[in-house]
């Protein structure tokens, strides 16, 4: 049994987003063979079935002396250099933050877009340099984790010799799904929400409203396909972040005032702050598609959008924007429909054909059923579990390996032990002669550098 301190970037309580509900199931399924400790930005009320301590950046270091295994995401690593001193093996949760401030910030002043960029870069380098093991949501986004490891010299001769696949270095852990179905407790929706009746056909926006979504083609087209079938309503479960300290989305105001300005509030297109996560289940079994769209950029080819996996596990069919992995999963198991991005009559042509079918989840129960026992929290997190099973620094740390972006100063840095391997390669591929002439030739660089 190890103990284990996951680190969640985001508040822990009632409401939550996708990092702290990722923090939150990842521990718990830890947790059923190890100690774990959740640490929170925020103090927790109430029990989330693991134990809750809250910290600052300057206290963690202090949390993390005794444990075997830290688990941390975000900048908490920029944030916490003491954290980081420590000889603590550190699993780091890779998540493209970069990519999405980039549409974040991008109407802002271009200094302000360098600097915040810049910052963000420097946050990623602190983790591909502490790092022991990387997780990551797809195998496409561990490809692109690749080459920044290699590019930070982390995959390198000692690495490769602990495993050849580098799945010891960083491996896939998607986001998860519960193993138990969900529970209709009461209506959140149909017969409930003011506006909302009880034969009204709902699409499930399923997640909050942020700048690199495309929302508005959203509205657009339930504006469209409201004037076949006046039935069609649209809801927005999330518009107040749970996390005070999240920057505000202009893509809010936006959809709010596109919503407003085409007579839609109210009567189509409904807005509600946050639903609790203890209270999801109620909504999603009210609503009758999922919905997922998204812009065409560079944050989308790496997304991973985790309402995706609350529509399967609803058996929600969907309608979502092509470019991304799940939009990928969506179109080759047959979970609903895929469109281009900004195409607003095909969304709407997608809700008036769902809508004419009838007992959507019925149409649609055999390829979910499939998918949703493969994505449970317990099968994703394997490659988490296993390394918390046996916790050890990654290989070029444990020799005090770190490679130097200068050439010069790089070889310079080479270990002792990477001379004598040197040494004892060149005697064996051509005996005394062979040593010397490779240590003349060394010594003689070493001169000229």
């Amino acid at each position: 049994m190890s103990r284990v301190l996951v680190v969640s970037t985001d508040v822990v309580g009632a409401t939550m987003a996708g990092p702290a509900i990722r923090a939150l199931e990842l521990s718990r399924v830890l947790a059923s063979r190890h100690q774990v400790t959740l640490a929170t930005p925020n103090q927790v009320e109430g029990d989330f079935g693991v134990p809750c301590v809250r910290y600052r950046h300057e206290t963690l270091a202090e949390l993390a002396q005794g444990q075997d295994v830290v688990m941390v995401g975000g900048l908490t690593l920029a944030f916490s250099p003491g954290l980081a001193a420590l000889a603590v093996p550190i699993v780091v949760d890779v998540y493209p933050f970069t990519q999405e401030n980039l549409q974040l910030f991008a109407s802002q002043p271009m200094l302000v877009r360098i600097q915040d960029s810049e910052a963000l870069l420097r946050g990623v380098w602190a983790q591909l340099r502490r790092g022991d093991f990387f997780l990551c949501f797809s195998g496409k986004l561990r490809d692109f984790y690749m080459g920044m490891l290699h590019a930070a010299g982390r995959i390198n001769p000692y690495t490769y010799d602990q495993d050849a696949r580098l799945r010891r270095l960083i491996d896939v852990v998607p986001f998860g799904l519960p193993q138990e179905a969900p529970v209709m407790r009461a209506h959140g929706l149909k017969g409930t929400w003011p506006g909302i009746g009880p034969g009204d056909f709902v699409v499930y926006w399923g997640g909050g409203l942020y700048d690199w979504m495309d929302p508005l083609t959203a509205v657009r087209a339930v504006a469209l396909a409201a004037q076949q079938n006046p039935t069609i309503k649209l809801f927005f479960p999330g518009t107040r972040h749970p996390n005070p300290s999240v920057h505000h989305m202009g893509i809010l105001d936006q959809t709010l005032k596109l919503a407003a300005d085409l007579g839609l509030t109210g009567k189509h297109v409904f807005f509600n702050d946050w639903v609790p996560y203890e209270r999801r289940a109620d909504f999603l079994l009210d609503a009758d598609v999922g919905l997922t769209l998204h812009l065409d950029h560079f944050e989308t080819a790496y997304s991973f959008r985790t309402r995706v996996l609350d529509y399967i596990w609803a058996r929600l069919p969907m309608v979502a924007t092509r470019g991304d992995v799940l939009a990928d999963l969506i179109a080759s198991r047959g979970l609903g429909v895929v469109v281009e991005p900004g195409d607003a009559e095909a969304v709407a042509q997608a809700f008036l054909d769902l809508a004419a079918m009838g007992d959507l989840r019925r149409r649609y129960a055999e390829p979910m059923e499939s998918l949703a026992k493969e994505m449970t929290w317990q099968h994703c997190a394997e490659p988490l579990m296993a390394f918390c099973d046996h916790p050890v620094r990654a290989a070029d740390a444990l020799v005090g390996y770190r490679f130097q972006p200068e050439e010069r100063v790089a070889t310079s840095m080479v270990p002792l032990e990477g001379q004598l391997r040197k040494a004892l390669a060149s005697l064996r591929q051509g005996g005394p002669k062979r040593l010397m002439r490779d240590v003349r030739a060394y010594l003689r660089w070493r001169r000229g550098a």
